[in-house]
C-alpha cells in the first residue's frame, strides 16, 4: 500500500497504454508508444511477432513512421537555402532515422470494438521547423484483415515536407520464418551506398530479385523496391501486395494503397527469439527524400496527406 493506505495504481508498461480491437476471430493490440502494432492474430495464428510490455520495440517492430520513413543522411537537409540539422537517432551510421515519433506516446482519439484511432503531434524541433498532426486508424474487417489508415495534417503556417511509412514485421504462426518464401513483385531495386543511403536504381537480379519468390533462409536484405506490380486482391483501394508463403500454402501478406510506391524489405538474424525475421515496410517516399525530393510531398497549411496499408492472412489451398 502507499502512504494513503490505498493500493498503488497499476503502472503503465513501457510500451504505453494497450488498445485491443477484435472482430470475429481476429484480434489486434496497438501500443501507444510509437503507435506500434504489437499483436495481430487470426483464428489464434500470430501474423506479427510480439515483444514484452516493458520492452522498446525491437528493430522498430510495428512502429509508425512520420513525417518521413527510413533515413536522412547525416541528419542534414536544406530548407530555403539554410542547412537543417536533425537529431541523430541512428548513431551506428550517423543518420536521422524513422521520423520523429518513434519514441512518442500516441493518445486516443476514438475507439470501437473493431477499430481504434490514435494521434500524436509533431512540434517544431531540431532540423524540422514544422507543426503536424499524425493520425492512425487501425481496423479489422469482416474477413479478419487488418487495415491501417495514416494521415498527416499540417497545423503550421508554411508548406511542410512529408512522407509516411510503417515498420511491421510479419510471421505465420509457428512456421519458422526462415522456411517462408518471400515474393515482392517489383521491377526496380533502390541501390544504396555502404551507409544505406540511395545512390541509384537497377533491375533486381540474383539474391535481390524477389519476383519469383525466395526462401527467407537464404536472404540478408535491407533494400527498398519500387515500380511495384499492381495487385488489387486486397481490400478496396489496395494497389500492391507482398507475400510470405508457408510450405503448406498458407500466406501472410502486406498490401498497400497506390500512394505507397515503395516497400522496404528488411531481413535480419538479430531479432530477439527468431533466427530470421522479415519486416515489409510500406513507404510513400524512399530513404533520404528530404534531400533527394523523390516522391516527397510538400503539404500546404491546413491540408492532409494520407496513406493506407494492411495485413492479410490466407488459408492453405484446398486439396
Amino acid at each position: 500500500m502507499n502512504a494513503t493506505g490505498s493500493e498503488p495504481a497499476a503502472a503503465t508498461p513501457a510500451t504505453g497504454t494497450q488498445y485491443e480491437i477484435t472482430r470475429g476471430a481476429s484480434r489486434a493490440v496497438i501500443g501507444s508508444l510509437g503507435g506500434a502494432l504489437r499483436r495481430y492474430t487470426v483464428n489464434g495464428v500470430d501474423l506479427v511477432p510480439t515483444y514484452p510490455d516493458g520492452a522498446i520495440p525491437p528493430s522498430a517492430n510495428g512502429v509508425l513512421l512520420a513525417p518521413w520513413p527510413n533515413r536522412v543522411a547525416d541528419g542534414r537537409w536544406t530548407l530555403d537555402g539554410q542547412t537543417q540539422q536533425l537529431d541523430i537517432t541512428e548513431p551506428s551510421r550517423g543518420h536521422a532515422s524513422h521520423g520523429l515519433l518513434r519514441n512518442t506516446g500516441y493518445t486516443l482519439r476514438d475507439q470501437a470494438s473493431g477499430a481504434v484511432e490514435l494521434q500524436a503531434e509533431i512540434f517544431a524541433q531540431h532540423g524540422y521547423p514544422f507543426h503536424l498532426l499524425h493520425r492512425a486508424r487501425y481496423s479489422l474487417d469482416d474477413d479478419g484483415g487488418l487495415n491501417v489508415h495514416q494521415s498527416l495534417t499540417n497545423l503550421g503556417a508554411a508548406d511542410a515536407p512529408v512522407a509516411l511509412g510503417a515498420h511491421p514485421f510479419l510471421r505465420l504462426g509457428d512456421v519458422p520464418t526462415e522456411d517462408l518464401v518471400l515474393t515482392v513483385a517489383a521491377s526496380t531495386e533502390v541501390t544504396v551506398d555502404d551507409r544505406l543511403i540511395p545512390n541509384g536504381r537497377r533491375e533486381p537480379a540474383g539474391p535481390t530479385d524477389l519476383r519469383g519468390g525466395a526462401r527467407v533462409a537464404g536472404l540478408a536484405l535491407d533494400s527498398a523496391y519500387t515500380d511495384l506490380a499492381v495487385d488489387d486482391s486486397g481490400p478496396e483501394g489496395a494497389a500492391h501486395r507482398h507475400v510470405l508463403t508457408a510450405p503448406d500454402g498458407r500466406t501472410v501478406s502486406l498490401w498497400t494503397g497506390p500512394e505507397c510506391r515503395y516497400v522496404h524489405v528488411f531481413v535480419t538474424d538479430t531479432f530477439p527469439g527468431q533466427s530470421r525475421a522479415v519486416a515489409l515496410e510500406p513507404m510513400t517516399a524512399p530513404a533520404n527524400a528530404l534531400n533527394s525530393g523523390e516522391s516527397l510531398t510538400w503539404l500546404p497549411p491546413g491540408r492532409t496527406f494520407s496513406a493506407r496499408w494492411g495485413i492479410l492472412g490466407g488459408p492453405a489451398p484446398t486439396p
